[in-house]
């Protein structure tokens, strides 16, 4: 790729977030290989494949924990390698897959921690402005009555929210999530992506999801990116990507293909080249 290319240097509407000829992974290995998208404002990406295919090493590779081992990354039109961390911080927030939660902090006090990237570095307390977003983020999640609990005390259901709080503080307009939905029942799988959609249609925030359930992701998702081995191999809409030979290919499954009133629904039948074998019991 041409180090000098600039995604602003085309007559496109510049991305939200852009992905170039991107290589990364771990050490020399590159788990991540030539990986091209472009994210548009407003619009829900959820990357899918299987297992080890590469889907949390792209979006750390996105969120700039990783240093890409080749090709670039554009945020807003602007190599993410090249902008300072607080600037990062005010456009691009990351809700990881698991969090570090320090003893008795509160949700007010937890939500107040998505700030710091708009604060000046010799201020230490919130501003009215401030406050008036920490306020707006727990209200849009739901959590203004659990303002003063322990977020060690909250429900499962109830954490993925405060922590998504946490990264509306910021005031983003790109949204990265890495398997939001694990360890949550099917009740809160439902109610977090559908508050989800409610951000992503009302404020505009283009998503991106990493996520294992295919039909959550057809249901609420604009595209989607389906990797085998770290390559992209199929990007668009669900009922474009989603057929029973792509399905064979990226998740080793046969699979009916419904069409419901909430959208395309996979309904796997077998799985191919399966490496368990059964043991036999007396």
């Amino acid at each position: 790729m041409n180090p000098m290319y600039s995604p602003s240097s085309t007559a496109h509407p510049i991305a939200a977030l852009e992905s170039q000829s991107l290589f990364g992974g771990y050490g020399t290995e590159s788990i991540v290989q030539d990986i091209s998208f472009a994210l548009e404002a407003g619009e829900w990406l959820s990357i899918l494949g299987a297992n080890g295919c590469g889907k949390s090493t792209l979006l750390r590779l996105l969120s700039r924990i990783l240093p890409p081992q080749r090709g670039a990354i554009f945020l807003d039109g602007k190599a993410i390698h090249t902008q300072p961390t607080q600037a990062i911080a005010q456009t691009l927030a990351l809700l990881p897959q698991q969090q570090t939660i320090p003893p008795g902090l509160t949700v007010w006090q937890l939500v107040s921690l998505g700030r710091m990237p708009h604060q000046p570095w010799w201020r230490w307390d919130l501003d009215a402005s401030d406050r008036q977003q920490v306020a707006l983020a727990l209200a849009s999640t739901g959590l203004t009555s659990y303002s003063d609990r322990p977020v060690e005390q909250l429900s499962g259901g109830e954490r993925q929210r405060a922590f998504l709080a946490l990264a509306l503080a910021q005031s983003p307009q790109v949204l990265l999530l890495d398997e939001p939905t694990t360890y949550l029942d099917l009740h809160y799988q439902l109610e977090l992506l559908e508050l989800l959609k409610h951000l992503n249609q009302q404020k505009g925030i283009a998503i991106i999801t990493v996520l294992h359930d295919v039909n959550l992701a057809a249901r609420f998702s604009d595209r989607l990116a389906l990797l085998k081995d770290g390559q992209l191999r199929y990007l668009g809409t669900p009922d474009t990507v989603l057929t029973p030979t792509t399905l064979a290919e990226i998740f080793a499954i046969e699979a009916a293909i419904l069409q419901t009133p909430v959208g395309l629904q996979i309904c796997p039948i077998t799985s191919f080249a399966s490496t368990f074998t059964p043991v036999e019991t007396r």
